[in-house]
């Protein structure tokens, strides 16, 4: 998963800011995202040149880390610094300062079994712009502590069959819509918005998010098709197409009306819940 969003966010750094970090907090046991994130940016060894990628691996259990990453370092062009530092999550700010991260876009990764490490989860927040993309036990609460660091957009997904929770915050629409097909594209079962296994399909049954979608617009009144894709997103499991799907069928259904009542379902477009007969 941090793989993929990785390769989407290197070309971004490499079209406009021309330097950037990528912020990996992992141990020795789970060392293969550093690996996998070294490799990653050497796919982009021809794209370098006048660009600066950092990647930073900050650890509190390195383990044989060191020797892995210094044989995948060896091959990596002079544009690419690598650094590994000693230390829990919490050390991230001093880390970041340290490998002078200040002003330019950060990508950060963040795992742990329970709560993510708040002082951790702030500092990665402070990338122009920043992304930061976590991994937590199923019971975690992520899209909170997201949105209590200061990350605008944030969402999270629980993995069926795995017990982990993905989550991801940004302050892009652009990069939380990406990252949610990346998510998707990498095959794993994830949870409906009632808790029912959902497989990643490039068409689903709409039913399930068309219910949720139903809901937010009884509680909360009308909201424009840009503000249920985004609810979509954020919120639930799916992605932004699904969400005009399911909106397509509750039109269809009579359940919600639109205005303007002809035209395409554009971004503007005001969805409304059709009160109940009964």
């Amino acid at each position: 998963m941090f793989g993929r969003r990785l390769r989407g966010w290197v070309p971004g750094v490499l079209g406009r800011a021309r330097r950037g970090t990528v912020a990996l907090m992992c141990g020795a046991d789970d060392g293969t995202v550093a690996e996998e994130a070294l490799r990653v940016v050497g796919e982009y060894a021809d794209r370098l040149r006048g660009c600066r990628i950092t990647v930073l691996v900050l650890t509190d259990d390195a383990g044989d880390l060191p020797t892995r990453l210094g044989a995948l370092e060896a091959g990596l062009p002079p544009e690419v610094a690598v650094h590994l530092m000693p230390g829990p999550p919490s050390r991230l700010p001093v880390a970041l300062r340290a490998a002078g991260a200040s002003g330019a876009p950060v990508l950060s990764y963040l795992a742990a079994e329970d709560a993510v490490d708040p002082v951790a989860l702030s500092a990665a927040t402070t990338g122009r712009p920043a992304e930061a993309l976590l991994l937590a036990g199923a019971g975690v609460a992520l899209r909170p502590a997201l949105a209590d660091a200061g990350f605008p957009l944030s969402t999270e997904v629980e993995l069926a069959d795995t017990g982990r929770r993905v989550g991801f915050g940004t302050g892009s629409d652009r990069s939380l819509e990406a990252v949610k097909e990346e998510l998707w594209a990498a095959g794993q079962r994830l949870l409906d918005p009632y808790g029912m296994p959902l497989s990643p399909a490039p068409e689903v049954d709409p039913a399930p998010l068309a219910r949720a979608l139903l809901t937010e617009l009884t509680c909360n009144g009308p909201g424009t098709v840009t503000e249920l894709r985004r609810y979509a997103v954020t919120a639930t499991a799916y992605r932004a197409v699904d969400a005009l799907r399911a909106l397509t069928a509750l039109l269809d259904a009579g359940r919600v009306s639109r205005a303007p009542e002809q035209g395409r379902l554009g971004g503007d477009v005001l969805v409304t819940a059709v009160p109940s007969a009964a």
